[in-house]
C-alpha cells in the first residue's frame, strides 16, 4: 500500500509539474516538453509491446504515419474538429496494425523483427509515391487546429501554443493512465506470462497468438494517437513519419530508460529529447555523439536508466545484514 501510495503521489508531482510549464518557462520549453510527451505516448505503448510481451518492431513508424495521415486526411476532405480528427487517426493506425500483426505474429523473434520491418517500409514507400494523395514526398500540407466543439455548446481554441499544451496534455496522461491499467490487467499478467515462456502458457490455455495480436494493435493505437496529435502540432504529415529509423526510436527510448517499468520509457524519452537538442547546440556533427552517448548510457546502465536508479535505491534502503 506504501509503494502504491508514494507512486500515486509521484504521479501527481509529475503531472502538477507539467501543467506549471507553459506558465513559468518559454515558448520553446513547451514545445520541447510536448515533443517529450508524443515521444513518451509512442514509447508507452511500443513497450507494451516490447517490454510486456517480448516482441521486437520495427516498423511502428507506420502506424505513427497512419495516425498523422488519417487525421491529416479527414482534417483536408471532411472536418477539422481536432477530437474527430485524433480518433480517425487512431483508427486508421488499429486497422493497419490489425493487418500487419495477423501477418506478423505468427512468427517471433528475428523473424517477427524483419516482417515488421519490411512491412513498415513499404507503408513508408506508398505514403512517398502516392503523390496525389499524400502529398509525396513534400508531406500532407494545410492541417489546421481548429478550435474543439462540445455538443454545439463551447468552442475551446487549441490554435495556440499554451491551448494547445494542454490538449496533448490530456492524451499523455490518458495514455500513461491506460498503459498502467493494461500492464495491470489479467490480460498485462497473461501477456508477461507470454514473454517469459510462450510454450507454456499456450499449454494453459492462454491463445498465444491472438494475445499478440491485441498487444500489437494496441502499441499500435498508442502509435497512432502520437502520430496525430504531432500532425496538428507541426500542421503537416510527413512521409518519414513511417520509415524505419523513426520506428527504432521507441526501442532506443526503451532500452535507454528500462524495459521492465512503465516509468522507464517516460523517463528515457525525456532524456533522449533533452540530450539529443543539448548535443545540437554545440556540434555540427552531433549524430555521432549522440549515438555515442546512447551507446554509453545503454551499455552501462543495463537495466536501463530507471531500472538501475531503481536496483540501486533498494540496496541503500534495504536493512543491513546481522
Amino acid at each position: 500500500m506504501k509503494a502504491e501510495t508514494r507512486n500515486a503521489v509521484a504521479a501527481g508531482a509529475v503531472l502538477l509539474a507539467l501543467c506549471a510549464v507553459p506558465f513559468i518557462t518559454g515558448k520553446f520549453t513547451a514545445y520541447l516538453t510536448i515533443r517529450i510527451m508524443l515521444l513518451g505516448i509512442f514509447a508507452v505503448g511500443y513497450n507494451l509491446l516490447l517490454g510486456q510481451t517480448g516482441l521486437l518492431s520495427f516498423g511502428h513508424g507506420a502506424f505513427y504515419a497512419a495516425g498523422a495521415y488519417g487525421l491529416g486526411l479527414f482534417g483536408v476532405h471532411v472536418s477539422t474538429h481536432p477530437l474527430l480528427g485524433v480518433a480517425v487517426g487512431v483508427a486508421a493506425a488499429v486497422l493497419l496494425a490489425l493487418l500487419v500483426g495477423y501477418l506478423c505474429v505468427r512468427h517471433t523473434e528475428i523473424y517477427f523483427a524483419m516482417l515488421t520491418l519490411a512491412c513498415g517500409m513499404m507503408v513508408f514507400s506508398l505514403v512517398w509515391n502516392a503523390r496525389e494523395i499524400t502529398g509525396g514526398d513534400d508531406g500532407l500540407i494545410g492541417i489546421v487546429r481548429a478550435p474543439i466543439t462540445l455538443f454545439g455548446l463551447a468552442d475551446i481554441p487549441i490554435a495556440r501554443e499554451n491551448h494547445f499544451y494542454f490538449f496533448v496534455l490530456f492524451f499523455f496522461a490518458l495514455s500513461v493512465w491506460a498503459a498502467h491499467r493494461i500492464r495491470r490487467s489479467p490480460f498485462g499478467l497473461a501477456l508477461a506470462g507470454i514473454r517469459e515462456n510462450a510454450r507454456r502458457s499456450e499449454f494453459a490455455g492462454v491463445p498465444v497468438r491472438r494475445y499478440r495480436l491485441a498487444a500489437f494493435v494496441l502499441s499500435g493505437a498508442f502509435a497512432g494517437l502520437a502520430g496525430a496529435l504531432e500532425a496538428l502540432l507541426e500542421s503537416n504529415a510527413r512521409p518519414f513519419m513511417a520509415h524505419w529509423t523513426h520506428s527504432a526510436e521507441p526501442v532506443l527510448v526503451s532500452l535507454l530508460g528500462g524495459l521492465s517499468s512503465l516509468t522507464g520509457p517516460l523517463v528515457g524519452g525525456a532524456i533522449f529529447v533533452a540530450m539529443r537538442e543539448i548535443i545540437q547546440r554545440f556540434t555540427e556533427n552531433w549524430m555521432l555523439w549522440f549515438g555515442i552517448l546512447l551507446l554509453v548510457i545503454i551499455l552501462g546502465f543495463r537495466g536501463g536508466v530507471v531500472g538501475t536508479v531503481s536496483a540501486l535505491f533498494r540496496k541503500a534502503t534495504a536493512p543491513g545484514e546481522g
